[in-house]
């Protein structure tokens, strides 16, 4: 069910009523006995763990409000007396929204920044460890496990297992740990994967570190900063061929 859309500073809302509420109502432990009462609690406690974790992103950025007043508005709003009027309440909410996205981007630009210096000392180091190969696109691999056979084409279909971590060694995603290997057509992936895997034959086990132009680049993903260096560990499980196309035509 869908509520409404908050911006940043609505966040607070919820997450801050709870620790504001009277002493006196701590020393009754709220009972929820009909299915409905627990709907209602169960309601109130989604919007305020959605609400507490943008609050602590705001707080990061440093965008702190006084979380009385915030209080302040959101019960004067429920009453129906709130002080400032709607037009106002969303010209304010526009222009704090604003900030915030200025922010956002400021606090982003700032971490590809970092992983971009970050990460071209990395592949300097790495590059001369013992065992590591380097590709002509700037590709680094470590041989962990050998395979003899073909070798997957780029518009081959591979199944494979893998774990990608970041340079500190925390891991943002792995079928390893999913229990599933990965299927997907190799020229749908990363650049870094789609040459990478082209090196191994079944049965083999690489670990690769993809410079950040051949993953992410300087935007990133949803859940990979901008200009990261990642590693994975993939195992080269099967190769599945594209269909021969169906022959037309008069036997």
């Amino acid at each position: 069910m869908k509520l409404f859309k908050p911006t940043l500073v609505a966040m607070a809302l919820v997450a801050v009523v709870g620790c504001q509420q009277p002493a006196v109502q701590e020393e009754k432990a709220l009972v929820l006995e009909t299915e409905a009462q627990k709907q209602a609690y169960s309601l109130g406690a989604s919007i305020g763990m959605y609400m507490q974790r943008n609050l602590e992103e705001q707080t990061k950025m440093g965008v702190t409000l006084e979380q009385s007043i915030i209080v302040k508005g959101f019960t004067d709003s429920l009453e129906g007396e709130s002080q400032i009027e709607k037009e106002e309440v969303q010209a304010l909410l526009k222009k704090l929204d604003e900030n915030m996205k200025t922010k956002q981007k400021e606090l982003a630009d700032k971490t590809a920044a970092d992983s971009l210096a970050e990460g071209q000392k990395f592949l300097e180091e790495n590059a001369k460890k013992e065992g590591v190969k380097v590709t002509e696109s700037g590709i680094q691999y470590l041989v962990i496990t050998e395979a003899e056979g073909d070798k997957p084409a780029a518009t081959d279909t591979v199944k494979v297992h893998y774990t990608g971590t970041f340079l500190n060694g925390d891991t943002f995603d792995s079928s390893v740990d999913r229990g599933e290997p990965a299927v997907f057509p190799l020229n749908r992936v990363i650049r870094g994967w789609t040459e990478g895997v082209q090196l191994m034959s079944v049965g083999a086990k690489y670990k690769f570190t993809i410079p950040a132009d051949l993953a992410y680049g300087p935007a990133g993903s949803r859940s990979i900063p901008g200009n990261s260096v990642l590693e994975f560990e993939i195992e080269l499980l099967e190769i599945q061929k594209p269909a021969a196309p169906a022959e037309v035509g008069n036997k």
